[in-house]
């Protein structure tokens, strides 16, 4: 038992934790991309690369919460992605219902709250009953945040906090003055938190594929070749040193 907490103690202490000058984000975003690439290197079906991206997620979210990350957003159904094949979608969806029925013992210990992000619509009645089971049964829950963008997209949710928006003026609770980009953070499915200071993708793709298009606006964006299935937690770590490297200057000098 010794050896092992000595080890874990290197493992955070050495290998990973970071210098006195350098910080954790606040909050890190990620596309978790590449799973049907993952599946399709091993002769599978895609469903089974994205059922080992569902492992990976759940190691990185404990790896988060342990070295004391407040916010992770993850992309893990884009309203892009109802075009794939339906029998796809259909796995995906089962596959989240899975992830939201074992999120509780699967993090037991890592105090993680979780929110869907995204819009209901086109989801069934028994998926929407068990995001708001695991939603209410984490609500409490103080450490990481953890959202899960599902059935979401970055143009659509503006489009939806302008309808909200539209409607408060119509009703006559603000007025077109008092539309500011504060406000229309506060319509948006992140509103109360953060911006994220770190976008990750990996898989080799260079793009931000509609994820969180009004919140990354000033996010340093890190890629790498590696696809999800295969990510590890040496590989967020070196994104959060490559992040301490950077220059962030908001357009200031």
């Amino acid at each position: 038992m010794e050896e092992l907490i000595l080890f874990r103690i290197d493992w955070f202490g050495k290998n990973n934790l970071l210098s006195k000058k350098e910080r954790l984000p606040g909050h890190i975003a990620i596309i978790m991309d590449g799973n049907g690439r993952w599946a399709q290197k091993r002769g599978l079906p895609r469903t089974a690369g994205h059922r080992e991206g569902a492992r990976t997620l759940n190691r990185i979210v404990k790896y988060c919460s342990t070295i004391g990350i407040k916010y992770l957003t993850v992309y893990a159904f884009s309203t892009e992605n109802w075009s794939r094949p339906k029998s796809e979608v259909d796995a995906l969806m089962e596959l989240l219902k899975e992830y939201l029925d074992k999120a509780d013992k699967e993090l037991e210990g890592h105090d993680v709250k979780i929110n869907v992000l995204g819009s209901s619509e086109r989801l069934s009645e028994d998926l929407k009953k068990k995001i708001s089971n695991v939603v209410e049964k984490t609500a409490n829950n103080k450490g990481l945040v953890l959202n899960v963008a599902f059935n979401y997209g970055g143009r659509d949710e503006i489009v939806n906090a302008v309808r909200k928006i539209a409607q408060d003026v119509k009703n006559g609770n603000i007025k077109i003055q008092d539309i500011n980009e504060s406000l229309v953070s506060k319509k948006l499915y992140t509103a109360g938190m953060p911006d994220p200071e770190l976008v990750i993708r990996p898989s080799g793709e260079k793009r931000i594929s509609n994820f969180l298009i009004w919140q990354s606006s000033y996010a340093e964006l890190w890629y790498s070749n590696v696809l999800w299935p295969d990510f590890k937690e040496k590989h967020l770590m070196q994104a959060i040193k490559d992040f301490n490297k950077r220059h962030r200057r908001f357009g200031g000098i």
